[in-house]
């Protein structure tokens, strides 16, 4: 028997594979508390991560064909793959904001939206599929977000495609095979290439601080959401549709360990962020750049129509410029019954 057909032997699950982004969740904080390794692991079952897994495994956080998988990580790759028959269910939707920002070299004078016109604007190349073109569209959707906050367009600037190693074997959303960052784009902004570059997230703080360049426009201070949807808002938790017909008590306890690890995190801030320098593999620093505004105090997972309609927004952005193979509605991608029952056994608990 392969590593790869762990998940199910003899048609009976044996093995639980958990996935996520380095970025702040509610279900890593669960994992990394032990929470649900004890609950997904009382019946007998294997718990693990994907990521610390066998090297083969690494690709079913983008394709989602591996039937034990519990995914939370960038809508990308989950949409891709649903979009291209994935037979996937969206369980839960985080919001974090993260830092998303747009770089420029001191003293380029671009401090607002509106001061893009005309700028060059790094375009991560795409990847080998849809879902591992993530890095394009994180920063596309970030471009075409800053620019509408300034009344313009992608019309109005010049997009110049940058090479990435995010198409190749990755072990996570940000992470490239040699252990690198794959925010390529901010070497062509130090060195004058391009004029600015979008970038999210602790990892890419520490790399512009590194490299020289700094904070033109600051995404975050905005406050309407729709300009700060991308792939990590909102952050789809998925699974695969069997696990979910054949043992839905499994689904149940992953949220509902994830639902006590965020009422946790409220209270926890020093332990959340050391968590989130292992899981970023950031400093203090990177992480208290990235992760503001008492992020820890809301890390809980949701169905709102607010987050449907945001990870719809974000949906029919991805389909327009190529990045799904399909349209998808979200809201039949969704089954709320899991999270209901999490959250009833939670409060009847307390």
């Amino acid at each position: 028997m392969t590593q790869a057909t762990l998940a199910r032997s003899d048609d009976a699950l044996t093995h639980i594979w958990y996935t996520r982004c380095p970025v702040p969740t509610a279900s890593g904080l669960a994992y990394s508390l032990g929470w649900l390794t004890k609950e997904l692991g009382s019946n007998g079952l294997q718990v693990g991560i994907l990521q610390d897994g066998p090297r083969e495994l690494i690709r079913h956080h983008y394709d989602h064909q591996l039937i034990g998988l519990f995914r939370e990580g960038g809508n990308v790759p989950a949409l891709a793959a649903y979009s291209e028959g994935a037979p996937t269910r969206l369980i839960g939707l985080t919001w974090i904001d993260e830092l998303q920002s747009i770089l420029v070299r001191p003293g380029s004078g671009i401090t607002r939206p509106e001061h893009l016109k005309g700028a060059r604007v790094a375009l991560p190349a795409w990847g080998k599929t849809r879902g591992l073109s993530f890095p394009r569209a994180m920063s596309l959707h970030g471009i075409h977000s800053a620019l509408a906050l300034g009344g313009l367009t992608l019309d109005d600037v010049a997009l110049v495609e940058v090479p990435t190693e995010a198409g190749e074997a990755v072990r996570t959303d940000w992470q490239t095979a040699d252990g690198g960052s794959w925010w390529h784009g901010i070497d062509f902004l130090a060195r004058g290439e391009v004029d600015a570059v979008y970038v999210k997230g602790a990892a890419a703080a520490e790399d512009a601080a590194r490299s020289g360049v700094v904070v033109g426009i600051d995404l975050d201070t905005f406050g309407d959401k729709r300009f700060r949807v991308n792939n990590g808002t909102p952050r789809p938790i998925t699974v695969h549709q069997r696990i979910l017909d054949e043992h839905p008590e499994l689904v149940v306890k992953f949220l509902t360990e994830s639902l006590r690890a965020a009422d946790w995190a409220a209270d926890h801030l020093d332990d959340v962020r050391s968590v989130l320098q292992r899981e970023t593999r950031s400093g203090p620093e990177g992480v208290i750049a990235a992760y503001r505004n008492d992020f820890h105090k809301s890390l809980h997972p949701d169905l709102s129509d607010e987050r449907l309609d945001l990870l719809a927004r974000q949906a029919n952005f991805l389909y327009t410029y190529g990045f799904l193979a399909q349209p998808v509605d979200v809201r039949t991608w969704a089954a709320h019954e899991p999270l209901e029952r999490a959250l009833a056994l939670l409060a009847e608990s307390k």
